[in-house]
Formats: C-alpha cells, structure tokens, sequence
C-alpha cells in the first residue's frame, strides 16, 4: 500500500503536492518523494521517513514546474530502510520519465528476466516500481516511431505493459516537455480518482489521487474513478484524453483499502469507505447474534481507529453498550504499517 498523486496546475505545483501528500500520510511512512517538471527539465527529491519531516524550504524551492507527482510508501517489497527504494524513481528515455505506483507485482521474476536478457535494461533495485518503470518505458519506446509524440503512442505502450505486468498497480508518470500519464490495473484493484478544477482564463486543471479527499481539500470537483485498465493523459497545457487500454477489465477492489487502508471520508469506486465500514459493522452484528449466547457480550469496544465505525454499528444494532478502552498515542503514526 502507497499513497500517489499527480497535478497538472497553471501555477507552480510544488506546494500543492506537499499538501497532497501530506492528507495520503496514512497510506504510507516509511519514504516519501515529490517530482515537477518545469518545461522539459524534471526536478526530485525524494527520502526517508514523513512528508513534513522529510522535505525542507531547499527541497521545495528546487521542484520547479506546474506539473508534479508524488508518492508515500508502505514498503510491502523490497527494503524500507534503503532511501534508494524511495520513490518515484526516474528513467531517461524515451523521453525522460518519473513514475509513482501504488500496488504490488506478482510475476517480478518473470519481468527480471525480460528486462535484463531481452530488454537490456539495468536494475538497480529490488522494488516492483523500478520493473514498472522500465517495462513502461521500453514499450513506449517501441511505440514511438519518427512522428511527433503522440498520446496515441502512450496509451500502445500502456496496452503492452497490461500483457506483460500481473498483479495490482495504480501508477502515475510524468514524461519530459509532454504531461501527465495516470493508468490503472486491469481489475483496478488499487484506487485512483480523477478531479478537475477551473482556472478560469488558462483553463482546467487536474489532479489524479489514490483518495478522494485530497482532491475535496485542493478544490478540485471529482470527476470520476480513472477505470480499470484506463489509461489517462494530461498534457502540460491542461488538454485530458483517454483510452481504455485492457482487453477484459473488470472491477474487483481490493477490500482492505474499505477495512483499514484508507481514510474513512474518502470515496472509492462510488463506495463511501465509512458506510463501508458501517456496512460490515451490520453483517458483524448478524454473525455474532446467530453465534454468540444473549448476555454473553458486555461491551462493544474498538481497537482504535479504523473499527471504530463498524463497532459503532455492532452495538448499536445489537443493543449492548458501547466502550472505549483501548487508547492509542496520537504520535506514533499507524501501527499496523510500521516497518
């Protein structure tokens, strides 16, 4: 689990992106990194630890740009301690392209080999994003041809990587002097979410984000879930198309992001992650009436903070009292995602 975003602005996007990832520091804390592109030259920093400790006022005043990305991590894959792994992580051609994902790949070996013995391109890590990166930029490469660059182009080398890549990614990619590039699995099984904002005169601007609350607080109206298998493309003048890029998508989300992973005021695929949880406090509650002896349950009583919701909704259906009395230090971040 990771937290992404990406903001094609009319101003600089810098700040904006902080403040973005700052709101996903829930989804991940072990490393953090923020890219910009001012005209074709890409800017990066990226280390260890949480957003607000992690950049200073010499970082942010070297992302140039008004197009940016950026990512927190929950190391699932490879190693939380080395900065190396931090993301995004950074390609030079075709192009010059910065990519953030969110999900984990399943046939990593697989794609080792390819890169290494077909590909010719070098590995220097052992994170799934970096073989993310580089099957996307050996495809778009292939489907590049003499012509201008092209959107078009783009979206072939997304419909490429969904044949080789298996398993659960929703990546964001800044390519140099063109855009924004956000794609999702075929099954879209991490979320991503698509918000416009009008800025007046210049046009439109987008942000794409693993959580709908981020684009709430900057403003931006939601404009939909990016669906599975789509790809979307944000030039640097604020100009959106898309194109379905999987031959059979469909829809099967992870369920961890509703139980835990997520912020309860967010809304994914439609789905509102509290009444989510209020929704499995209900079938809960049917569970533990046809199995538990009346009287046998004192209190209703959370582990703080995700079950709140659901144990709200078990007790109140159920008519037992409820209790706080588990209490979690508000300091230490989110325990279950601890390296």
């Amino acid at each position: 689990m990771c937290g992404i975003v990406g903001i094609v602005s009319s101003t600089a996007v810098n700040q904006q992106v902080y403040d973005a990832l700052a709101l996903l520091q829930h989804r991940g804390q072990d490393s953090t990194g923020i890219a910009t592109c001012e005209d074709t030259t890409l800017h990066m920093a990226k280390a260890k630890g949480q957003v607000r400790e992690a950049f200073r006022t010499r970082d942010m005043r070297g992302l140039l740009g008004n197009v940016g990305l950026g990512h927190v991590r929950y190391a699932t894959r490879g190693n939380a301690n080395r900065e190396s792994e931090a993301q995004p992580f950074f390609v030079n051609a075709p192009y010059g392209i910065i990519l953030v994902h969110n999900g984990n790949l399943t046939n990593t070996r697989e794609l080792t080999t390819q890169l290494n013995e077909d590909d010719r391109r070098h590995l220097n890590t052992n994170s799934d994003t970096e073989l993310l990166v580089n099957v996307l930029a050996h495809e778009l490469q292939a489907a590049t041809t003499i012509e201008k660059f092209s959107p078009d182009n783009v979206f072939d080398a997304v419909a490429r990587l969904h044949e080789r890549v298996e398993g659960s990614y929703a990546a964001i990619a800044l390519i140099a002097g063109h855009g924004l590039l956000a794609f999702r699995d075929p099954f879209g099984i991490r979320p991503l979410i698509l918000g416009r904002r009008n800025a007046g005169l210049v046009g439109a601007e987008w942000a794409v984000a693993s959580e709908s609350l981020v684009l709430e607080a900057g403003g931006y109206e939601i404009v939909r879930d990016v669906e599975p298998g789509e790809a979307l493309f944000i030039s640097q003048d604020g100009e959106m198309v898309s194109r379905q890029c999987a031959q059979n998508p469909v829809l099967i989300p992870c369920s961890f992001e509703y139980v835990y992973l997520a912020r309860p005021d967010s809304v994914m695929n439609g789905i509102s992650v509290y009444e989510a949880r209020l929704r499995l406090g209900d079938r809960l509650a049917d569970t533990i009436a046809k199995w538990a002896t009346a009287g046998d349950i004192d209190v209703v009583m959370p582990i703080p903070d995700s079950s709140r919701p659901a144990a709200l909704q078990v007790a109140r259906k159920l008519g037992i009292e409820y209790r706080e009395g588990f209490y979690k230090n508000r300091y230490v971040g989110r325990t279950f995602i601890m390296p």
